[in-house]
């Protein structure tokens, strides 16, 4: 772009003395603000005329990648396409006008949609009731180890400090079981990726409080021993944990209490089209089983013949009020907008999408795991290794074709990972196009190798040195006064 404004600091744009704004007449009288409140030195603000700052915005914008703008098949993360039917309901001003502190008799309408989705999210995964609290899915997973060891605590076998977490497990598993006091101890995962059970069963004894299993696990793997290590963890007095990050495959396929799960949290901000990225907003509500519900956190959402009430609990919180409301009504809108029928569709799109991105590119891109995965795959790198081009490479390549690079470099199994997961929405088409592109930058790998290692050429900004911007990150602006208006 030849704009001389584009890429430039809003800072950097400022002229001393330069207006965009003016404020309206004071209406309100005068009132002194308390000496100890006041500025020394005036604030370091920008001063731009208003299509300057207009111009300036609107030009980053348009550097954003979005899920509404690109696909988007970062694995492990389900980036699935967020409704605008999800921000119309959000933004009703019936909604985005209440107060958490008022009178409950006049906010029915919202509590009506908390309490449904409840039980919505209990008959989705086979458990009996939910909480809505958890703000995100590391604090539902720490929600739910809570939940485990208050039930422990309460039948006073205070020894069961120890959970059991399979190798290939998201990072927040036992990052939230370390926050919640208890003892992290890892399981090992088959050569086919699965969790051992010959190696689960030296673990397990009368200090064990639950295991914790994603599933489909990180490499998009349908763990089939369930019903086995279920009945080996029961039977040491454990609890079963289901991570719920990756439910995305199991809509219509499965659930998780008839699996023998006790305690589980969902990503609404996965699973359920609500925003996804840039540091939230996000929902993780907890689910438990039948026997559990006492320990579920509040307040908690009720239903008393006609009328909607909410249960407090003084000692027993994990977050203000009633969660994030407006992610809640954007997932609720998607489980009505699909309804029933329809809901059951997204796990067998999923899985479709993905295998079929798999099988189309085994030929060019190693696949160490065969066989048939989930919502998401994982390879290792490009098939011919000769060609130095990395898994870097290839991620940075794809951005000069206009996609968004899947997650690379992770899981930890695998030294070239590149994990990549398609949601149910994706069309043929778009999956066609990406197959292509990946396939066409296998093939620049082998015959101009530098092309590819030299990407992205057609971004904003070219290849960084992420080693210098991780050790040397410039954080701070000094600002330059212009004094030419």
């Amino acid at each position: 772009m030849n704009n001389k404004l584009y890429g430039n600091l809003i800072f950097e744009l400022s002229h001393k003395g330069r207006k965009g704004y003016t404020l309206p007449k004071n209406q309100f009288g005068h009132h002194e603000i308390p000496a100890d409140l006041k500025r020394t030195d005036d604030a370091q603000l920008p001063e731009c005329d208003e299509m300057t700052v207009v111009r300036h915005y609107t030009n980053l914008s348009e550097d954003n990648f979005g899920v509404d703008n690109g696909f988007y098949p970062l694995g492990s993360c389900t980036m699935k396409y967020n409704p605008t039917i999800n921000e119309e309901i959000a933004s009703l001003p019936a909604f985005t006008n209440l107060h958490p502190l008022q009178p409950i008799d006049s906010c029915q309408g919202a509590l009506e949609v908390e309490y449904q989705l409840q039980k919505d999210l209990a008959e989705i995964t086979g458990l009996s009731d939910f909480t809505l609290n958890p703000c995100a899915g590391a604090h539902g997973e720490l929600t739910g180890l809570m939940i485990i060891r208050s039930y422990h605590q309460s039948r006073h076998d205070d020894k069961r400090i120890k959970v059991i977490v399979p190798d290939s497990a998201h990072g927040t598993n036992p990052a939230s079981a370390a926050v919640c006091g208890l003892e992290v101890v890892e399981v090992k995962s088959t050569a086919d990726g699965l969790v051992d059970v010959e190696d689960l069963k030296p673990l397990l004894g009368d200090d064990i409080a639950a295991m914790m299993m994603t599933n489909p696990n990180t490499l998009g793997l349908f763990e089939k021993e369930i019903p086995e290590i279920a009945k080996l963890i029961h039977d040491c007095g454990g609890l079963m944990y289901y991570d719920g990050a990756n439910l995305n495959p199991m809509l219509g396929a499965a659930r998780p209490g008839d699996m023998g799960f006790d305690v589980m949290h969902l990503n609404l901000h996965k699973t359920f089209s609500t925003p996804h990225g840039g540091g939230g907003p996000g929902s993780g509500p907890v689910g438990v089983r039948k026997g559990l519900e006492e320990f579920l956190p509040s307040p908690h959402v009720i239903k008393n013949g006609d009328k909607y009430d909410v249960v407090y609990d003084h000692f027993n919180h994990v977050g203000a009020f009633l969660g994030n409301f407006t992610v809640i009504l954007r997932a609720y809108t998607y489980i009505l907008s699909l309804g029933k029928e329809n809901l059951k569709m997204v796990g067998p799109l999923a899985t479709l999408n993905a295998n079929y991105i798999k099988e189309s590119l085994k030929d060019v891109y190693e696949l160490p795991i065969t066989g048939l995965c989930k919502h998401e795959f994982v390879f290792n790198g490009l098939k011919d290794k000769s060609t130095g081009v990395t898994t870097m490479d290839v991620a940075k390549r794809l951005l000069d074709f206009g996609y968004h690079a899947p997650t690379i470099y992770f899981p930890l199994l695998f030294h070239e990972a590149m994990m990549i997961e398609p949601t149910e929405n994706e069309s043929k088409d778009t999956i066609d196009g990406f197959i292509n592109v990946l396939r066409q930058i296998a093939k620049e790998a082998l015959e101009d190798p530098d092309l590819v290692k030299g990407a992205p050429h057609d971004a904003p900004i070219s290849r960084v040195d992420d080693v210098l911007a991780a050790k040397h990150p410039i954080l701070t602006y000094k600002q330059l006064v212009n004094d030419n208006n």
